[in-house]
C-alpha cells in the first residue's frame, strides 16, 4: 500500500482557484502514472487528471479540461492540481491515487465551491 497525502482543499467562491498537494513516498514516484480523482457528494469516483512522473505529460477528463493544471516537481516527490475557475460542480473530495479509478489512493481533501 503506498501512503498518499492530499492537502490544499478548501471553500472558495465560483470563480475562484485552489493548488492541491499531493505528497507521495520516493519509492512509488519514479517514472510512472499517477491520477488525480474525485467523489462529489452522492456520486462514484470520477477521474479529473493524470501525469507521467518522468515525463511530466498530464491529460485531462473534458469537464475540467482548460481550467485545471496537472503538475509535479520530482525533486520533492510532489504532485500538484492548480484548479482555475471553479465551479460549483466541482464540488468533491479530491484523491490523488495510483490508479486511474482511484482504488489505491489517499484520505482525500474537500474542497467546496460555493457562494
Amino acid at each position: 500500500q503506498v501512503q498518499l497525502v492530499e492537502s490544499g482543499g478548501a471553500l472558495v467562491q465560483p470563480g475562484g482557484s485552489l493548488r492541491l498537494t499531493c505528497a507521495v513516498p520516493r519509492f512509488a514516484f519514479s517514472n510512472r502514472w499517477m491520477y488525480w480523482v474525485r467523489q462529489a457528494p452522492g456520486k462514484g469516483l470520477e477521474w479529473v487528471s493524470g501525469i507521467h512522473t518522468g515525463a511530466g505529460v498530464g491529460n485531462y477528463a473534458e469537464s475540467v479540461k482548460g481550467r485545471f493544471t496537472v503538475s509535479r516537481d520530482s525533486a520533492k516527490n510532489t504532485l500538484y492540481l492548480q484548479m482555475n475557475s471553479l465551479r460549483s460542480e466541482d464540488t468533491a473530495i479530491y484523491y490523488c491515487a495510483t490508479d486511474s479509478r482511484g482504488r489505491e489512493r489517499g484520505r482525500g481533501t474537500q474542497v467546496t465551491v460555493s457562494s
